[in-house]
């Protein structure tokens, strides 16, 4: 019997391959993905956790791409509701910082860039403050009595790439994670590509038509070392960081503070208990799989935002960090922060095709996922896809049909079928899965035993199990920091017990 030949090949499991992979399925290719980790396991889980049009970005006079991340804001806040809604930034000024009419004709202009969604969901404008009398002057220090205040919204980044996953695989998708690339052959019409699984060592092969490079920090490297194919483009290796620390204010606004070396600065709300503050922009050397933030870049954060809030931050007071490495396009920028977050698309047609991705931010994947689209369907034959037009910017992500009153009403839901759960946990369910939320946990309980075991933190083996089955969740990290948050408040003892019992189940030896 011949071998299966795919007709896309996708390497990298982040947000831009899983949103290859999505729009690619759903247009009929046969397409399969592969990720050497978990996916979101690098850059992708590692992002400021917002979807936003890139204040600062004007000042490099890159308006094509805020524009766009723009109107995608617009568009991803209805097609994933319960993992991504509004959110308000305050931007405190005072005398020293950039002048008022500055500030005012960045703001008109952003806003302005945002219009034009064809009539999708528009967020509130920019309105200026009177910080001595709004809440949100409360916790800062006195001398920033005027501020304005501007809309974006907030993304859980990691989910948002499981549920293109998700959504890919329901469309016929292959998805396989533990997957390693180790070399490929290329032919005139054909590429054959050799994988490792990272767990088990064994090797196979598979073949595509065409392969998709989203491989993210690691996407030169698979260019020249695994598909051998020489390229001018380059990657510059971008190491960003952030820092969790206990709630510094009691409001739902975010702030977003000006530096002196010219950055910004954010502290957003983060898991209801939580300020989460970011980011640094560092140049990265190594392996962008080791990447920690350093003591320099948790002082630098913690004075930036000491200098706007009356309570000082300080290193003891960091209960998490955690860093990535932003792929960017090498435009020569002489400065990290000034290196563009737009993307490039860099496509080789010597013989069977190969597409790379270099640059982006999760703002845009979708988008850029239909520009990949848009080069793909010149480079292989009508009969390899149903050529469709573009889909995938009014069709909901898994879980994102809501009923009315959205991810509250449906917490308001669980409590009536599930009044074993705390609110919080509730609260949690909804916001992770949506609509989904009813296949994680199960039929109507009134029993806690109904749920399985319990790891803490109103996490239960129900719920691990749907991970595990649906989700590709394989161990304790990929549940507690990427498929939920719960990392933050389970401990040390819950954290071991849910490796155990997963390792026991993945054997075979527990039922869901």
């Amino acid at each position: 019997m011949a071998e299966h030949v795919h007709d896309l090949a996708v390497i990298g499991g982040g947000v831009n391959g899983c949103g290859v992979a999505r729009d690619a399925a759903g247009r009929g290719y046969d397409v399969v993905l592969v990720e050497k980790g978990d996916l979101a396991g690098a850059t992708s889980q590692a992002s400021t956790k917002l979807i936003h049009g890139g204040l600062r970005y004007l000042e490099h006079y890159e308006f094509r791409l805020v524009r766009e991340a723009l109107r995608e804001r617009a568009v991803l806040l209805d097609l994933a509701p319960h993992i991504i809604w509004p959110l308000r930034f305050v931007l405190p000024h005072n005398q020293g910082q950039r002048p008022r009419w500055m500030i005012r004709a960045g703001l008109f202009i952003y806003d302005h860039l945002a219009g034009g969604n064809g009539g999708r969901r528009r967020l509130p404008g920019t309105r200026t403050l009177d910080l001595g009398r709004d809440p949100a002057g409360g916790p800062l220090k006195d001398d920033f009595r005027r501020g304005f205040e501007y809309s974006d919204a907030w993304v859980d980044d990691a989910r948002l790439v499981v549920l293109n996953a998700i959504d890919a695989h329901d469309r016929g998708a292959e998805i396989r994670t533990r997957t390693e690339l180790i070399a490929a052959e290329r032919g005139r019409d054909l590429w054959t590509l050799r994988l490792r699984d990272t767990e088990t060592g064994v090797t196979s092969t598979l073949k595509a038509r065409a392969v998709v490079n989203a491989a993210g920090p690691w996407v030169a490297d698979t260019l020249v070392e695994r598909l051998h194919v020489k390229t001018p483009e380059r990657v510059r290796l971008v190491r960003g960081s952030h820092i969790v620390v206990k709630r510094l204010f009691d409001h739902d606004r975010a702030y977003i503070f000006q530096n002196p070396d010219g950055r910004i600065a954010f502290a957003i709300p983060y898991e209801d208990d939580f300020t989460l503050i970011g980011t640094t922009d560092a140049d990265h050397q190594g392996d962008p799989g080791q990447v920690a933030i350093t003591p320099a870049e948790i002082d630098y954060l913690c004075a930036a935002v000491s200098a706007y809030f009356k309570r000082p931050v300080t290193p003891d007071m960091v209960v998490w960090s955690y860093s990535g490495v932003r792929p960017l396009y090498d435009d020569g920028a002489s400065k990290a922060q000034e290196a563009t977050r737009d993307y490039v698309l860099s496509v080789d047609t010597a013989a069977a095709p190969v597409i790379s991705v270099f640059g982006g931010k999760i703002t845009t994947f979708r988008r850029l996922a239909e520009g990949v689209m848009e080069k793909l369907l010149r480079l292989l034959p009508p009969s390899a896809g149903t050529g469709m037009a573009a889909w995938t910017a009014y069709a909901p992500l898994p879980g994102a049909v809501l009923p009315a009153g959205g991810t509250a009403a449906l917490a308001a839901a669980l409590a009536e079928t599930h009044p074993v759960l705390d609110a919080r946990t509730r609260l949690r369910l909804a916001r992770s899965y949506g609509g989904r939320v009813w296949q994680a946990v199960g039929d109507a309980a009134t029993d806690p035993a109904a749920l399985g075991v319990g790891f803490g933190a109103g996490l239960h083996a129900r719920e691990v199990a749907f991970l595990m089955d649906q989700e590709w969740a394989r161990t304790a990290e990929d549940v507690l920091w990427r498929r939920t948050k719960l990392g933050l408040r389970i401990d040390a003892a819950g954290a071991d017990r849910l490796a155990a019992w997963m390792r026991a189940r993945g054997a075979g030896r527990l039922a869901a």
